[in-house]
């Protein structure tokens, strides 16, 4: 009979139901979640934006970083709303609907009537807004650069894709919860 080592990754990994026990957890899975951790903390910080508020030293907040990342990913699949933007940002619709008003009066952001439906108004970044999104793309890419400084090109291959597939994992998980309340 072989024994094999239990928390080898390729022989045993706990189950996704949530039965094993946090003795029973795969040492490299415990790794992982104290990472979690740690990045919560730092999202929760605000550290990126933080600092992008800090290099660009424009009159934004952070909020206002928040609403202009919403249509960035949002607005190449669909028309991007107020009520999309506070739904993304998961904020009530009329807290959304002034930093839209703070980013339209700033020059960021404008609105301009639906192509779909005329009654609706949708928001847009102008050529402003779209410069303040790549101070803040270049800031993000520096920081990425400083944290991975010394890592092996294949490395920052690696981890690339596997942090992508990780947190598609993640986002999957998050669907099923919100669709099973």
């Amino acid at each position: 009979m072989v024994m094999t080592d239990r928390h080898d990754p390729a022989n045993t990994r706990p189950k996704a139901s949530g039965s094993a026990t946090h003795d029973d957890a795969d040492p490299a899975l415990a790794g992982i979640g104290r990472a979690m951790t740690r990045m919560r903390l730092l999202i929760g910080r605000r550290f990126v934006g933080r600092m992008a508020l800090k290099r660009i030293g424009t009159g934004l907040e952070l909020s206002d970083i928040d609403a202009i990342g919403v249509i960035k990913r949002v607005a190449p699949h669909q028309e991007v709303t107020v009520g999309a933007i506070a739904e993304q940002m998961r904020i009530d619709p009329s807290r959304g609907s002034r930093i839209v008003a703070d980013l339209v009066r700033q020059g960021l952001l404008e609105r301009a009537a639906s192509q779909e439906d005329g009654r609706r108004s949708i928001v847009r970044m102008t050529a402003a807004g779209k410069q303040v999104l790549e101070q803040i793309e270049e800031i993000k890419q520096e920081l990425i650069v400083e944290a991975t400084a010394g890592w092996p090109q294949e490395d920052i291959v690696k981890f690339a894709a596997l942090y992508d597939r990780f947190t598609v994992g993640l986002e999957a998980q998050l669907d099923q919860f919100e669709q099973g309340e």
